[in-house]
């Protein structure tokens, strides 16, 4: 992997000033509205993750790299799409890897390359982050997993013709996530959070065993 980086941010130095002349903004926004369709883990869920780790790093009084955190948040699962998913190699590995297939041509900072592959590589809530914009990116996301677009973004999951994943199975991934989740959110602003979130699910779960026959009929 290290190899990996240095010759990537080796190929970017090499292009030179005039050749990083794009945008690199309005390329990883076009790359990712174009290309991350997906109802769980696509381009609308990069914004949300932009946006409520941006909140609550306000809420904890920390700044975050605008740079780092706005890549990290609209990049961080393109290796989720079989396009740039490797065999073997968990998808947050992957993605700070390719990255350069996005940002070469750009003028996105080259010192800030590093900090955006750690965030990265440790944005699902399993991972230990460390830096400002992996901890709340991390956050951000692990959040997702809860509360209403929690829900919603499982049961997006189901296959609609009965095959695998069923609504059962979702059901046993939401519950797992309320159990998983929370324990591993990191910063102040973002435990406040986890309890409300919950307490959502929870009621979500409890009208569905309701109108299921205790989820017997789903």
């Amino acid at each position: 992997m290290k190899n990996s980086a240095c010759a990537s941010l080796l190929l970017l130095a090499l292009m030179g000033p005039s050749a990083a002349a794009e945008p690199w903004r309005d390329k990883v926004t076009a790359f990712a509205a174009g290309n991350l369709k997906h109802p769980a883990w696509g381009f609308s869920h990069s914004q949300r993750d932009y946006a409520l780790a941006k909140s609550l790093a306000a809420a904890d009084h920390v700044t975050l790299d605008e740079d780092v955190i706005f890549a990290a948040a609209y990049l961080h699962d393109m290796a989720a799409f079989p396009q740039w998913a490797e065999d073997k190699k968990d998808h947050a590995d992957a993605a700070a890897e390719k990255i350069d297939i996005v940002l070469a041509g750009t003028d996105f900072p080259l010192a800030k390359m590093e900090a955006l592959r750690a965030a990265i590589r440790t944005h699902m809530f399993a991972r230990d982050p460390a830096g400002p914009e992996a901890r709340y990116l991390h956050d951000a996301d692990a959040l997702d997993w809860l509360g209403a677009i929690g829900v919603a973004r499982l049961i997006a999951l189901a296959d609609p013709k009965g095959g695998k994943p069923t609504a059962p199975d979702m059901l046993k991934r939401i519950q797992d996530n309320m159990k998983l989740v929370p324990p591993r959110v990191v910063t102040p602003a973002g435990k406040a959070r986890v309890t409300p979130l919950v307490a959502e699910e929870k009621a979500f779960l409890n009208a569905l065993a309701r109108e299921s026959d205790n989820f017997k009929n789903l």
